[in-house]
């Protein structure tokens, strides 16, 4: 074989060490070429080298450990657990073991995934007949150690995967007990989206000079991020509308809501389930079996939209999704990084869409500040932009049918209409095609608030300027909002200012002025704004209680 032919055939996944069963495995799998955070990370692991790796979801890190601990482990061995992997939620020590499972078929390799919510009877038992690699969550994981059914003293690898997800979770006592519970000679990889100094100083301590390896998200052959990442800026009370204008123009095959609460998932499923998207809730307060049953509609297609919580959507990994939409900001910037992980995957262009107030610009600087780039602040769609959209898909349905090979089969119908007029008859097919699309007849003008989050920034830069710092009113005529609490009820100035900004988008410059009754308050707004002020602030409290508003009038 001549060194040309040689070097083709080390090309790929051959070229970074691995045997020839994984490689067959991969082979019969699909996979050509390893992605970027899979070549710089699998020969270092082969090496027995520590890893520090920063990717993010969608980069290919499952297989960039996965694949080396099989390796090690190889086939035939002694089913001890020679492999730990911790991660964040159940549903993804489910990938990750599925993952693994597939690329050592051939090997033997027993993968055992490791969680509460499961009945832990039947980990002991698994744990009992033998495994090679436990995939845990921490907590589950602290508790087989407790138990000593979960037999440590084998391991070689240890693998922290999302290790930022897990910290932000508080795992970091359970995360430090694991490690120091493991032989001081293990390999201690460690994979983050983010590298907070708390990661940081995680790896000090507990790895063995680290190779680092950053990769950043997939770009497409020009350079530009797989991702398209848009900002919106709406008032709160018409995020819910925005949300559905947008989603109506974007036409996302999958996607998943990020809300604050699960009091927010549930009313805006219900509500973008009226719109008519096939929407599911994902929050904690739903047990296992609905939680499965939420994700298979997801991933049966059964499903489109997503609305879940941070906390509830931690570790899913989902390949049909197309679109990421912030339905409130992330309060860290490092959360819109994992969020929008989730799309721009494989090769095909994401969305990542966020819905700001615009008191939340500052938030939005953050975000792009931490990811090194600017994020597009779009124009919310008009019912003009709504329309145009409406037909364009109307006219690609007709095109699609009018290229099907079955039109023959409605001869029988164009014959019994014979006589009619036959432009009125192709407007009525028209017609049926477009409502049985489920075109909506959205009516109202969305306010685009862009403006106002630029007046809210240069606000806060020149904040201070007047008498001991505080907020003017702004200039215009003022409305008068009545608040059910007063000075008996311990209610100050920056208690109502803190609820109105935070639950109307105002900025602290809009507000005023205040007056503060034993009973009762009053608050002064923008004269416009009064309505939707008072739509914002039906479900709000003030020093946490809750709150009874109408239009004052003198």
């Amino acid at each position: 074989m001549s060194s040309t032919e040689l070097d083709e055939e080390r090309e790929g996944f051959a070229a970074l060490g691995l045997d020839g069963e994984l490689l067959g495995s991969l082979t019969r799998l699909g996979y050509e070429e390893p992605t970027p955070v899979q070549r710089e990370s699998i020969p270092v692991l082969l090496s027995g080298r520590d890893v520090l790796g920063q990717a993010a979801t969608g980069t290919g890190k499952t297989a960039a450990f996965a694949l080396p601990i099989l390796q090690s482990i190889g086939a035939g061995a002694h089913a001890v657990p020679t492999a730990l992997v911790i991660v964040p939620t159940r549903e993804l020590a489910v990938q990750v073991s599925e993952a693994m499972f597939k690329y050592g078929q051939g090997f033997g390799i027993k993968v055992l995934p490791v969680f509460g919510g499961q009945p832990i009877v039947r980990q002991l038992k698994e744990l009992k007949r033998g495994v090679h690699v436990v995939v845990a969550t921490p907590g589950r994981a602290i508790d087989h150690i407790k138990r000593r059914s979960l037999d440590l003293e084998s391991i070689r690898t240890v693998v922290l995967d999302e290790a930022d997800e897990m910290l932000d979770m508080g795992f970091t006592e359970d995360i430090e007990a694991i490690l120091d519970a493991t032989p001081a000679d293990r390999q201690t990889v460690l994979f983050s989206a983010t590298m907070p100094r708390r990661i940081a100083k995680l790896a000090q301590q507990y790895q063995r000079d680290p190779v680092r390896i950053e990769i950043g998200k997939p770009k497409t052959e020009s350079g530009e991020a797989l991702v398209r990442q848009t900002v919106y800026y709406v008032r709160r009370s018409d995020k819910s509308s925005a949300l559905g204008r947008v989603l109506d123009i974007e036409q996302p095959d999958a996607a998943i809501v990020f809300c604050r609460t699960r009091h927010e998932v549930d009313e805006l499923s219900a509500t973008m389930t009226g719109r008519g998207y096939r929407a599911e809730p994902l929050h904690g307060g739903m047990d296992q079996p609905q939680r499965d049953r939420v994700m298979s509609r997801l991933r049966d297609g059964t499903a489109e939209l997503l609305v879940a919580t941070d906390v509830a959507a931690r570790g899913l990994d989902v390949d049909t999704l197309t679109h990421v939409v912030n339905f409130d900001v992330p309060a860290a910037a490092e959360s819109y990084v994992h969020r929008i992980g989730r799309v721009g995957r494989a090769g095909r262009e994401g969305v990542a869409i966020t819905l700001a107030e615009p008191r939340e610009k500052r938030q939005i600087g953050n975000i792009e500040r931490l990811m090194k780039q600017s994020i597009t602040v779009g124009k919310v769609p008009t019912v003009a932009d709504l329309r145009t959209k409406q037909v364009e898909l109307t006219v690609e349905a007709l095109n699609e049918s009018l290229a099907g090979d079955d039109l023959e089969d409605y001869n029988a119908v164009l014959h019994a209409l014979a006589g009619e007029d036959q432009r009125k008859l192709t407007l009525a097919a028209i017609k049926l095609v477009h409502e049985a699309r489920g075109a909506t007849l959205d009516e109202r003008e969305i306010p685009d608030a862009a403006d106002k989050a630029e007046r809210h920034a240069k606000g806060k830069a020149g904040k201070g300027a007047g008498p001991k710092g505080k907020d003017k009113p702004a200039s215009g005529p003022t409305g008068f909002v009545y608040v059910s609490l007063g000075r008996n009820a311990g209610v100050r100035p920056k208690d109502l200012v803190g609820a109105f900004a935070n639950e109307s988008g105002l900025t602290g410059r809009e507000i005023g002025p205040i007056r503060i009754a034993d009973n009762h308050s009053v608050v002064g707004v923008p004269e416009g704004d009064v309505d939707d002020v008072l739509r914002a602030m039906k479900k709000a409290q003030v020093r946490g209680k809750p709150i009874k508003v109408r239009r004052f009038v003198e």
